[in-house]
């Protein structure tokens, strides 16, 4: 039987309703005058309450993305289902629906007021791929128009989204056509997994529970893991939080990881969980049972603190180091956690914080689910563990105590000394030490996340060991044991890029651009594309990788470094934000880079860094003395302008 039809409802006079659908859920503060903007039965688990259908068009049960059933539209042209909203309230809004196609010819449109403001032409895909239309600005009363049309073979559509539009707008420019498509594609596709506050939501759907177990209130955040899955995952959510912040979803930041800090309790032995609903407070039920018997991972633990220094650099909001919960949390992973989970392995007077060995469900010492039974302590854990030492110096400096600050300072430095001295043996390449079975056996050779993690993070001292293990990671990622799952292929460009491999680099993120429309390898996915780690990290790359600006909204201060790869003559990122304002950075090559603080207020302190020696620097074509400095073992030369705001200061080097 066709998937468009593999089963009818017969509840006709359900299907044919004609009233205009709103929510009785309100945004938080909003208060009960003004509901919040919803789609009627978004799932079509329902039967199609506030849809209009055409012939040829209903619901069914079987070809479904969620749930048990979904939208049809048979084939041949003009078939139509239709859903009339009215707007109670002001808003921008970005509309996606899960759409397979089996053949040329359907559409998905979004009407406002009878005119319209956006479609998509549908390509023939039968598998569920998902399709936004971006950025349409409601006024309370307007009446918003979702509708989708047949084609020449049949049409199915399910799970329909609203999320609020981006409140940060960067745009990207370059020499490079290709580099701006990608960011372009990556902001729209990243804010279309934004969850719209105040939305009443089901919570523990997952692929054993299709329908969830309940409903709730959703608070400010963001799909990071499957779409099949009602929840965001703490390690995706931490590799899609400089993204997020780009695109202005800081205070979905702040409740994220904060949702994962209060969860953090002495029951749990300081472990976080490992996901959340979108209500930020339930715990998802595939991967928790009981307070002893749940999803954990070490990694996830240190990079949330790492992730949430990151957030404070980027926004200067004084949360991250104010709030009791979080500062609580931070303190714990980083000193009772490590004691709690540390006996094992004798490591002197270093302390390294350990897995059981015996799966996900007791504790694993890596994010490599495949290779963390019988792991004790992995390069991904103690990768992560130096950064979070790192983490929580710049957060004990923004907090004002700087005693504590150099104290985790001279933790992360010897850590960093003990791996590259101990840890990691004496081996170089496939050889090198990545991590430590629980009878204390050295574990050598290729770990996928254990491996990329070390050179990522930076806690393999610079120099040739780096140089061949890198080699090595590319060698094998280029490989037949290289990850099928995207996931991890998205840790790659950020690798390259702080190990100054630009063109490297880059390949991967146009590897990874260039593949958005293979299937992914959970099959409730959709494509690679629909996998939300992809689009949010692509936002990052080219930020921070590409361009390498590296913030310091509370002291601010801005530091940039151009890493683009051959043939990429210019790139500018116009309306960065920073803290409150917005910066817009051009580079020219390597020798020349643009600086506009874009800010009604305030100047910028600028650190303008250039690979290599330079015996020239020049200051809005002054002069200036050269100085370098050597950082991870790469030698600069730099300047230090302030930018007034409003002002555009040029600094470039020369021979």
């Amino acid at each position: 039987m066709k998937p468009s039809r593999l089963v009818l409802l017969t509840a006709v006079a359900l299907l044919m309703s004609t009233a205009p659908a709103l929510s009785a859920s309100a945004a938080p503060g909003a208060g009960a005058t003004a509901p919040q903007l919803a789609i009627s039965d978004p799932g079509f688990e329902n039967g199609g309450v506030g849809w209009t259908f055409g012939p040829g068009t209903g619901v069914g049960t079987g070809n479904r993305h969620g749930g048990t059933r979904f939208l049809y539209l048979d084939a041949g042209a003009g078939k139509t289902a239709e859903q009339t909203i009215v707007a109670p309230r002001d808003g921008s809004y970005d509309f996606s629906a899960w759409i397979g196609s089996a053949g040329t010819g359907g559409t998905y449109t979004i009407r406002r007021n009878g005119e319209t403001v956006g479609t998509v032409d549908l390509p023939q895909h039968a598998g569920y791929a998902r399709y936004t239309i971006s950025n349409v600005l409601l006024r309370t009363g307007d009446r918003l128009e979702i509708a989708f049309g047949s084609g020449s073979a049949w049409v199915n559509a399910d799970d329909l989204m609203i999320s609020p539009s981006a409140p940060a707008d960067p745009e990207v420019t370059s020499s490079d056509p290709e580099v701006a498509e990608m960011f372009a594609w990556a902001k729209k596709k990243a804010n279309s997994w934004v969850q719209l506050p105040g939305t009443t939501g089901p919570v523990n759907v997952d692929e054993y529970q299709t329908g969830g177990t309940g409903t709730a209130t959703y608070e400010p955040t963001y799909w990071a893991g499957y779409a099949n899955r009602s929840a965001y995952y703490s390690r995706d959510m931490t590799h899609q939080l400089a993204g997020a912040h780009l695109l202005g979803l800081d205070t979905e930041n702040e409740t994220m990881l904060r949702s994962y800090a209060a969860s953090a309790t002495a029951e749990h032995k300081y472990f976080p969980v490992w996901s959340l609903n979108f209500d930020a407070k339930t715990y998802l039920s595939i991967d928790y049972k009981s307070p002893d018997n749940f999803v954990r991972e070490v990694p996830a633990v240190f990079e949330l603190v790492e992730k949430a220094a990151q957030a404070y650099l980027w926004t200067g909001d004084r949360r991250y180091v104010d709030d009791p919960v979080l500062w609580d949390f931070y303190r714990h992973a980083t000193d009772q956690f490590i004691d709690l989970h540390n006996s094992a392995k004798d490591n002197g007077r270093v302390k390294v914080a350990e897995g059981t060995g015996q799966g996900i469900f007791a504790g694993a010492a890596s994010y490599n689910e495949q290779d963390g039974d019988d792991l004790a302590e992995a390069g991904d854990t103690i990768a992560t563990e130096y950064q979070a030492y790192l983490a929580m110096a710049v957060l004990a400096r923004g907090k004002g105590d700087t005693k504590l600050a150099r104290t985790y300072d001279k933790r992360a430095a010897d850590l960093k000394k003990y791996f590259n001295d101990t840890w990691s043996g004496a081996g170089s390449g496939a050889d090198m030490v990545r991590a430590y079975t629980v009878s204390g056996t050295p574990v050598t050779g290729w770990g996928k996340e254990n491996s990329v993690f070390m050179p990522m993070k930076q806690i393999i001292a610079p120099g040739p060991r780096n140089d061949a293990y890198l080699d090595y990671i590319e060698a094998q990622e280029l490989g037949p044991q290289g990850s099928p799952n995207i996931e991890s292929t998205t840790y790659l460009p950020d690798m390259f890029f702080n190990n100054n491999r630009n063109d490297t680099a880059w390949a991967w993120m146009k590897k990874i651009y260039g593949e958005r429309d293979i299937q992914h390898v959970n099959s409730s996915q959709g494509p690679d594309g629909d996998y939300p780690e992809v689009s949010f990290t692509l936002v990052s790359q080219t930020v921070q990788g590409l361009m390498g600006i590296a913030p310091d909204a509370a002291d601010r201060t801005v530091t940039t470094q151009s890493r683009l790869p051959s043939g990429m003559d210019w790139l500018q990122a116009a309306d960065v934000p920073i803290g409150k304002d917005t910066i817009t950075v051009r580079h020219d090559g390597s020798t020349k880079t643009t600086l506009t603080n874009n800010a009604r207020s305030g100047a910028y302190h600028w650190e303008a860094r250039f690979p290599g020696v330079h015996k020239k620097i020049k200051v809005n074509g002054v002069p200036q003395r050269a100085r370098t400095k050597t950082v991870n073992g790469v030698t600069y030369t730099y300047a230090t302008p302030t930018v007034r705001a409003g002002a555009t200061v040029v600094v470039q080097v020369g021979d």
